[in-house]
């Protein structure tokens, strides 16, 4: 990816402008749906009372109508006359009323009106005439359920209207079905009020009566005094009139009205009665309907996706059925689940003159259809946009990486000055190094080069950083610059001397733990070179086991150099003198974080000479023991711990015995306190050599050492640029809000 031009972002940057859209626009187009879906819920639900209320107004007209006809009313009050004297023979009364009735062609007139058939009730509340072809109820009570209605008609005088109920049958019809395989006895046709049966005549064979879905119209039958003497009742079929008007106006494909009592039970059919026998709602069995049948309540779950749950009667009523029935009348455009479990929307009202509600309803999935197709669309462009932001990403990751192996390529093919470029080995963040030769000198050499996608400014004033301050240090322990430059194209490189062997990391990796002895010399030479640095001025700050390299040099073999000095701090610098690039961020502080000393952690400007001690303490407590002073999870906890805790003493951390000084002097390199520890690195020096150790790492042992293991040594050239074993510790930089307090 170029520097300076994250194209990118630029789709990242369009999916979090459209997401932002896609969000307002969900907010305001469901705020215009529902608004919408409030006033069409309304407008369907006061159409279909509108329409109820004009109908059963219409059937009370007519009801009162014929029962003020004079014909007919003639008839009604001898009737009634003759009722109240007294039914000496019922059957007799019987034949009487229909001949009666048949004069005035009562039944062919209900019919011409639509009604099937007609019943007149007595102020007793008993049936003394029907219109029917059969006995029906002639010399029964009406039922319970209805009387608190007809006694109401008696009192005001008024017509009434009752909603569906299930029409039994008479009592002298309730008996059980005989048994398979046998015909029913024969039987006399009509008892009479003595017990006995008409001779000569049999009745028909055995039909069940099925409960049949009916409604009435009552108006009260008057005398001439204006006194009321009974009621006329016209029985209605509820799927004929009833359920049909309030099917009138469904909307869409799920819309639907209906009506339901004060119980919570559907008085009216429902569109859904094959998907509610699916269900297990209805009886799959012919002619079985909701209406008077299905309790409205919520199962709990969408049953039409497969949710299962318990027994009708443990559930609950559905939202609106609870809320009309409680007196209200309301819209709810949240969705809220019905008796299948469905989510719907839906307006409710309880009508009292009629005692019983009304609602509408629609499904939420059908009534949000525009608002979910706003959303898929919003969603694919937001990942499309997202996904052209990786494509990008990724061909910008390909090209930087084609380019840079394109770079690589032309390197090796060419000469920088008089440096012939061999092979790559190694690469880190600033940039990568290659093994080279001198030209004239025939020379190997290490090329460090910072390619030009990674040449920023602040890269550039690094890469400069640590070649002036390599460069103005000459110890033998310290790695030696050769020369620096850049070429026409933007390559800025410096040359540095070979070196064969392995850091201090990787030997500890690979070989374990070193002997005390070894790690004494290893140290000192450490300390020859910090006594350099430290002496002008230079502090190191990030000494490490991958920092130090270990090499068999010129035939001195455990020769240390110590590498990487691009996060070196200048101090005590005189008001004369240029100051050396400070490393970025001024609130920021870096190392890493297994050998980073307590006072850096609170304030990079406290760090000091004592500051590299104390690492080189840690870096002494590894070689020793194979692990780092403090473990942890975290980058604050690992801080923490520095700042915080005592260390274990690298004897008992390693279960082996170590030479008392040498333990002790490690420990006062860890002390919290700069003042604790050694005051430089030369009298660190001074009390390595005074330990008195069991053993002495003699030359002819580190010859007999590097004569053993070199075959297994990997050629090396400064390690902090190369791909870091995956256990080796990382310099990071820790943001100021990040330390530990």
């Amino acid at each position: 990816m170029t520097r300076g031009k994250p194209i990118w972002l630029v789709p990242l940057f369009l999916a979090l402008l459209v997401g932002g859209a896609g969000w307002w626009a969900d907010r305001q187009l469901r705020r215009t749906i529902q608004q919408e879906l409030r006033g069409d819920l309304q407008s369907t639900l006061e159409a279909n009372v509108t329409a109820l209320e004009i109908w059963m107004e219409n059937q009370q007209r007519i009801a009162a109508a014929l029962a003020g006809e004079p014909r007919f009313r003639a008839v009604a009050l001898e009737l009634f006359e003759r009722s109240a004297t007294g039914l000496t023979n019922r059957t007799a009364f019987a034949e009487w009323s229909r001949q009666a009735i048949a004069r005035e062609q009562l039944a062919d007139r209900l019919r011409t009106l639509g009604y099937g058939m007609a019943h007149l009730v007595s102020t007793n509340l008993t049936v003394i005439a029907d219109t029917g072809r059969g006995r029906g109820r002639l010399g029964e009570q009406v039922f319970e359920e209805l009387q608190s209605k007809y006694q109401e008609l008696f009192a005001t005088g008024e017509p009434i209207l009752i909603t569906p109920f299930k029409l039994r049958p008479p009592e002298n019809q309730r008996r059980p079905p005989p048994p398979p395989g046998e015909g029913p006895p024969p039987v006399r046709f009509g008892p009479r009020l003595d017990g006995t049966n008409a001779p000569g005549t049999t009745r028909r064979e055995f039909r069940p009566f099925r409960d049949l879905a009916v409604m009435q119209v009552s108006a009260p039958v008057k005398d001439d005094q204006g006194h009321t003497r009974g009621a006329l009742s016209l029985l209605l079929n509820p799927d004929a009139e009833f359920s049909r008007i309030l099917s009138v106006a469904r909307s869409d494909e799920s819309g639907e009205t209906f009506a339901f009592d004060a119980d919570g039970l559907m008085i009216s059919k429902s569109r859904f009665d094959e998907q509610l026998k699916k269900l297990g709602l209805l009886k799959d069995e012919p002619g079985t309907v909701s209406a008077l049948t299905l309790q409205l309540r919520d199962p709990g779950g969408d049953l039409t996706r497969g949710f299962e749950a318990g027994t009708n009667s443990t559930w609950p009523l559905i939202h609106m059925v609870e809320q009309a029935i409680a007196g209200g009348a309301g819209v709810e455009v949240e969705p809220f689940r019905d008796y299948r479990g469905v989510p719907t929307v839906g307006a409710w009202r309880w009508l009292p003159k009629y005692s019983f509600g009304v609602g509408t309803k629609l499904d939420a999935r059908e009534a949000y259809r525009p608002l979910r197709l706003v959303r898929n669309v919003f969603s694919i462009l937001f990942l499309l946009l997202i996904l052209s932001s990786v494509v990008i990403l990724l061909l910008s990751f390909l090209q930087v990486v084609w380019r840079r192996r394109v770079t690589e390529a032309e390197l090796k093919a060419r000469q920088l000055g008089q440096y012939q470029l061999s092979e790559k080995i190694g690469a880190g963040g600033m940039g990568v190094v290659y093994k080279a030769h001198h030209a004239l000198l025939r020379r190997e050499t290490a090329i460090k080069l910072l390619l030009p996608d990674r040449a920023d400014r602040d890269a550039i004033a690094r890469f400069e950083q640590e070649v002036r301050l390599t460069c103005r240090l000459t110890h033998p322990n310290t790695i030696q610059v050769f020369d620096y430059g850049h070429t026409p194209d933007g390559i800025f490189y410096y040359a540095m001397e070979y070196l064969d062997g392995l850091n201090l990391h990787d030997l500890v990796h690979r070989y374990g733990p070193q002997p005390q002895e070894r790690v004494v010399h290893i140290l000192r030479q450490i300390c020859e070179s910090l006594t350099e640095a430290h002496g002008v001025g230079l502090i190191h700050r990030d000494i490490k086991p991958a920092n130090v390299f270990l090499c068999d040099r010129g035939g001195v073999p455990d020769i240390v150099k110590v590498l990487d000095f691009g996060l070196v701090k200048q101090i005590n610098v005189q008001a004369d003198q240029p100051v050396l690039l400070e490393t970025p961020g001024a609130d920021g502080i870096v190392g890493t974080p297994n050998f980073i000393a307590p006072e850096a952690i609170r304030d990079c400007n406290q760090a000091d000479a004592r500051s590299d001690i104390y690492s080189l303490g840690a870096l002494g407590y590894f070689l020793l023991t194979g692990k780092e002073v403090f473990d942890g999870d975290t980058i604050a906890e690992l801080c923490r711990k520095h700042l915080d805790e005592l260390p274990e003493p690298p004897g008992k951390r390693a279960g082996k015995a170590i030479a008392p000084e040498l333990e002790t002097l490690l420990m006062r390199c860890l002390e919290k306190n700069p003042a604790a520890r050694p005051q430089s690195a030369a009298e660190m020096s001074e009390l390595l050599s005074a330990c008195r150790l069991p053993e002495v790492w003699t030359r002819e042992r580190r010859a007999a050492w590097w004569t053993e293991h070199r075959q297994k040594t990997t050629t090396l050239i400064e390690p902090v640029f190369q791909a870091e074993p995956a256990q080796s510790p990382k310099t990071v930089r820790i943001e100021f809000a990040d330390r530990t307090p």
